[in-house]
């Protein structure tokens, strides 16, 4: 029996009692990728990104390992919801037009201290103050750095498209704005390195983009590290009370936290391990989440129909987006159809062997967005079920 299909055995047997639809938590994995995690910082802690997690039992957790400190939230709403139920260190990764949100939060002592919220844009800190009404607790601010990669003078650039604060000036200039603007403190740099941290560079059968990829990402982290400890440098120089700069990614988490001037690494989707992150040479990790969809029909020989199934992840738009077939292994996509909103056929000999209500084991591309189509988590160990708890839809938070 390979490893997969003892670990469909596994699932099947923990859930036998539990009908399909539903989704899974392997705990001995979800250990095994937090402790690979830990030893890829160095020593440096981890904050872990909740987008790519989803559910608060699942952040409390890994937050009481060793080697984690701290949440990279992705919205202002949930940010303040995870300070009220006990987060103490929450770091806003994306900024916010959030006026109610702000207003909550220049309002409470408690949420100020607990809460760092990002900036790039001078902007941003007049619709804070604006939207105050009353609020006068200092506001935690944290400027995020533009890590792209720019060649052939600025012509040709690699990277996603965030913050407009590239070089050590800008970011300077900025901190500068915020030192002028009573009720604000910068107390953070963050550094998403997308383009490193977020590409696999082993793509299954294209050597040649696989190398051009490597290629890519060495002259970006060669790059990135010199422009980011200058930009410390003169950040530091405006704002002396630095607390910490923050990088990294899963995908590139040894080579993050091998730079001085970074305090701490941003991961998450290393915990369950998508299927986006299999394609790496920097780490491999264990598959931690998954979700089951039940056999409805068998309209034919080598053919089987599981109900829903349309679980595209965030991105542009292609194959690489959709959930994989995982367990029993051998199944695939009808071309024609794909995964549908409400039924998906499978193509392969193994649906010859399955039945009516058996479930189908997939992983979805991305990691927390699985969590917007369930309630809960079935956590398990060995092949049981030990805790069902819920994801964050399952606590009626849809905060994207």
């Amino acid at each position: 029996m390979t490893a997969r299909a003892a670990d469909r055995a596994r699932y099947d047997r923990a859930t036998a009692h539990l009908d399909a639809p539903l989704a899974i938590v392997d705990l001995d994995a979800f250990d095994a990728n937090a402790d690979d995690l830990v030893r890829r910082a160095g020593g440096k802690p981890i904050r872990v990104a909740s987008k790519s997690v989803r559910c608060r039992a699942l952040l409390e957790r890994v937050l009481a390992r060793d080697g984690f400190a701290g949440v990279m939230s992705f919205t202002l709403a949930e940010s303040l919801w995870l300070a009220r139920s006990g987060f103490d260190d929450v770091l806003l990764a994306y900024p916010s037009a959030d006026r109610a949100g702000f207003a909550e939060l220049t309002g409470d002592p408690k949420l100020a201290s607990t809460v760092t919220v990002m900036i790039d844009d001078p902007a941003q800190l007049r619709f804070i103050d604006e939207a105050r009404d009353g609020g006068r607790e200092v506001v935690r601010v944290c400027l995020e750095l533009d890590t792209s990669l720019k060649l052939f003078g600025g012509r040709v650039r690699v990277g996603a498209r965030r913050s407009p604060l590239h070089s050590p000036a800008q970011v300077a200039d900025m901190a500068r704005a915020v030192a002028r603007r009573p009720g604000f403190e910068v107390v953070g740099i963050m550094a998403y390195e997308g383009h490193i941290a977020g590409v696999g560079d082993a793509l299954a059968g294209r050597p040649l983009r696989s190398r051009a990829v490597r290629l890519m990402q060495a002259a970006a982290r060669r790059e990135l590290a010199e422009r980011r400890a200058e930009v410390v440098r003169a950040v530091r120089a405006v704002a002396p009370g630095l607390e910490f700069v923050n990088g990294g990614g899963t995908g590139s988490v040894q080579f993050t936290a091998a730079e001085d001037c970074v305090t701490e690494i941003g991961a998450g989707s290393g915990l369950y391990v998508p299927r986006l992150f299999d394609n790496y040479t920097s780490f491999s990790g264990r598959p931690a989440a998954l979700f089951a969809l039940p056999v409805v029909r068998r309209p034919g020989v080598g053919v089987v129909t599981v109900l829903g199934g349309g679980y595209p992840a965030s991105g542009a738009a292609g194959p690489d987006r959709l959930p994989v077939p995982y367990l029993p292994e051998g199944l695939r996509y009808d071309p024609q159809e794909g995964p549908g909103e409400v039924q998906t056929p499978l193509l392969g000999s193994p649906a010859d062997d399955l039945l009516l209500g058996d479930k189908v084991w997939f992983r979805h591309a991305k990691a927390g967005e699985l969590c917007e189509r369930f309630d809960t988590l079935h956590l398990v160990e060995g092949d049981a079920v030990t805790a069902t708890v819920p994801t964050y839809r399952g606590e009626g938070r849809t905060f994207l």
